[in-house]
């Protein structure tokens, strides 16, 4: 396994964790944000749900990492 495949791998994780609506899967299961505010956030899941939400906010870099990848593959290939 050499790096390109760890950060492409990285990168579908970060997809995984952006498109998941909060409505419809996490806050039927008590992941919602609203659920973590205040002191709580210190915990594992507390900074896992921020770790979705940061994700969730920074779509734009995504979506321009993923053209860049697909990009890199049809050149390669």
């Amino acid at each position: 396994m050499g790096l390109w495949t760890l950060l492409e791998g990285f990168l579908l994780l970060a997809n995984a964790l952006a498109i998941l609506n909060e409505d419809r899967f996490l806050a039927p299961r008590g992941w919602g944000f609203s659920d973590f505010s205040g002191g709580r956030t210190k915990s594992f899941k507390g900074q896992l749900i921020g770790l979705i939400y940061a994700t969730q906010y920074l779509r734009v870099p995504l979506i321009l990492l993923n053209s860049i990848c697909i990009i890199l593959k049809f050149v390669s290939a």
